[in-house]
């Protein structure tokens, strides 16, 4: 696992009373867990740091989803229930600056 892959996980709700598989974008991995942000179909809650993902081969995304950097967990790396795909260079170019600017870098 290695940050810019898509992952399958049982993913937390913010108020954290339940949970649903989704997926969600790896950003840093260490030895027991792994900080990774929300992907949603929703685009009801967009903000200027989110990204479009439109899904390809390589991604493994079944519809045109949104990356929720402001949607940012560490979570157990026994909850990743597997990969489904990654993102290419220019993607985690574009996601690396938009982390820089919603952590106010």
């Amino acid at each position: 696992m290695k940050k810019g892959d898509i992952i399958l996980l049982s993913f937390p709700f913010t108020d954290l009373k339940g949970k649903k598989i989704r997926p969600a974008l790896v950003l840093v991995v260490s030895d027991l867990d792994v900080i990774v942000a929300f992907i949603t179909t929703q685009f009801k809650w967009q903000n200027p740091f989110d990204i479009l993902l439109e899904p390809n081969d390589n991604n493994g995304l079944k519809k045109t989803s949104l990356l929720r950097l402001s949607k940012i967990t560490t979570i157990d790396k026994d909850l990743v229930l597997g990969k489904l795909g990654e993102l290419n260079e220019l993607d985690i170019q574009n996601i690396n600056q938009n982390l820089i600017k919603i952590l106010n870098l």
